[in-house]
């Protein structure tokens, strides 16, 4: 079977599911943006039947500008909507993917034929409609509502529908998504890229983190994320000798911080830009403690993707993300760290100290979540679900 497997973030365990349709025989073509993508996540292998396609716009790309970033979107989606075209898949898959851009994929799959799946990640139109209704009272509002109706239509003309939680499974009701085109896979993360390793590594020696206890974020810094939250765990621990605050990213919100941090003479405050594929796990390795955070209005079913890396990474793992996010409940069901609710700053540093001071409780979380992972992430029972709902699609009317 031919496959057009699409993600707009190109993350890693998309990726990874895109070599197992590879090595159980189908033809894919893995598409992501490469233009909005600010980290290379996978790394690139080359295969005879695997065509990896970074979709590329003309212009870059300004996601805090949004009557560009609009038109951005569309035109994002004719360029994949070019590709299905071309290539003539069977199947069309399409992840994380915006709204103007997912609808005119989906209309382009239609065109030519092609069954459609849709993998919800979030409910893109009420998280639009979350942050748009306090900086935009009125407009916001209406927005909002025009991309859940829209994001409901195309989940409804959809053959498959792939979810992340079982929670979503009552607003698919709601919104009328025939129950039997739904399957709940959750996300994950590759353990074969993400192997444990040691605190001190070439990679921490090289950045000066080799003998320090070190609380560190990376990925990116968007909308959804307020950065003043690692100052205030920065100036915390301002006077323990051995205590760094490390922040892997980039963008505007990233330069922010790295200015705000050096008014305040936060020597502690370590900022890096982002590191290359290889090293990722020996970044991971180098914390004592793994950061994630989410602000309030941050959709209730997304998960970050970092944190699936993090319970591979066997380290602990410190939230402050709302409390009914599914990586809250990933976390604490895993038993694999501590979660704050985001504007607790207190709870949240308390937290932090807890973790500074208690090494047993790290080590019984680190090894908690690594379980979790081993258990959850297992490539080859998830590859026989999502086959499942790709060979179901010609029972299905298109």
């Amino acid at each position: 079977m031919k496959i057009l497997f699409h993600d707009y973030g190109g993350y890693h365990f998309t990726y990874q599911l895109a070599w197992a349709l590879l090595e159980k025989g189908h033809t894919v073509n893995y598409a992501y943006s490469k233009t909005t993508q600010q980290l290379k996540r996978f790394s690139d292998k080359r295969a005879e039947n695997l065509e990896v396609t970074g979709v590329t716009l003309d212009r870059a790309f300004d996601k805090y500008n949004y009557f560009q970033r609009w038109f951005a979107e569309r035109d994002y989606g004719k360029r994949v909507a070019s590709e299905i075209v071309r290539f003539k898949p069977d199947v069309v898959l399409s992840a994380n993917t915006p709204l103007d851009a997912q609808r005119i994929i989906q209309k382009a799959s239609k065109k030519v034929g092609v069954g459609f799946v849709f993998w919800l990640q979030d409910a893109i139109g009420l998280a639009t409609t979350k942050a748009l209704e306090n900086k935009l009272p009125l407009l916001g509002k209406v927005i909002g509502f025009y991309y859940q109706q829209l994001e409901k239509r195309m989940l409804r003309k959809s053959q498959g529908v792939i979810l992340i939680s079982e929670h979503f499974l009552p607003l698919m009701a709601r919104w009328g998504v025939p129950k039997e085109k739904t399957a709940v896979i959750p996300n994950w993360a590759p353990l074969d890229q993400i192997p444990p390793q040691p605190h001190d590594n070439s990679w921490s020696e090289k950045v000066g983190l080799s003998q320090t206890f070190n609380f560190l974020y990376t990925g990116v810094l968007g909308l959804k994320h307020d950065p003043a939250i690692f100052l205030s765990l920065a100036e915390h621990f301002a006077g323990v000798e051995d205590v760094r605050v490390v922040v892997v990213s980039k963008g505007e919100r990233f330069e922010w911080l790295k200015s705000e941090g050096e008014r305040r003479g936060l020597k502690n405050l370590i900022l890096l830009d982002f590191q290359p594929t290889e090293v990722y796990p020996q970044v991971l390795g180098s914390a004592d403690v793994l950061v994630s955070i989410l602000s309030p209005d941050a959709g209730e079913y997304s998960v970050p993707s970092k944190v699936l890396s993090y319970l591979c990474a066997q380290r602990p793992i410190l939230l402050s993300v709302p409390l009914d996010n599914l990586a809250s409940r990933i976390v604490l069901n895993a038993n694999a760290g501590l979660v704050a609710a985001p504007g607790d700053n207190k709870g949240f540093l308390e937290k932090a100290q807890e973790l500074y001071k208690n090494p047993e409780m790290r080590y019984d979380f680190s090894r908690s979540g690594r379980e979790y992972a081993e258990e959850a992430f297992d490539i080859a029972r998830i590859y026989q679900k999502f086959e499942a709902i790709i060979f179901s699609l010609d029972k299905l009317d298109r």
